[in-house]
């Protein structure tokens, strides 16, 4: 008998996807996962040409789902990818078409 995905898995899975589903966000993902390094909002800002309030509000929705991590760096607030999302990240090619979906790490959820 063929089994569903998980409930729980596909709720968080779900989550990610809602997270993305904004192109100012997967613009700031993909420029973060590019630099490799954390970045301070003003350098996000200057990069996607949004308003720093904006920028803001995305980067608190992708540190919900922790693909953004959050480090203080005195005052301030540096962003960085969060590498083991990337690596457990599920494509929606593969859970629509039924492949095994990958199995969340520590840090994706």
């Amino acid at each position: 008998m063929d089994e569903l995905l998980d409930r729980a898995v596909a709720e968080e899975y779900a989550s990610w996807f809602r997270a993305l589903a904004d192109p100012s966000r997967v613009q700031i993902v993909e420029y973060l996962a590019r630099q490799g390094k954390p970045l301070s909002v003003g350098a996000i800002v200057s990069a996607v040409g949004l308003a720093q309030s904006t920028v803001s509000q995305h980067l608190k929705i992708l540190t919900e789902v922790r693909f953004v991590l959050v480090e203080a760096v005195g005052n301030a607030r540096h962003y960085r990818i969060n590498t083991n999302c990337i690596a457990c990240f599920p494509s929606a090619a593969d859970v629509v078409m039924g492949k095994p979906a990958p199995t969340p790490i520590g840090g994706c959820a």
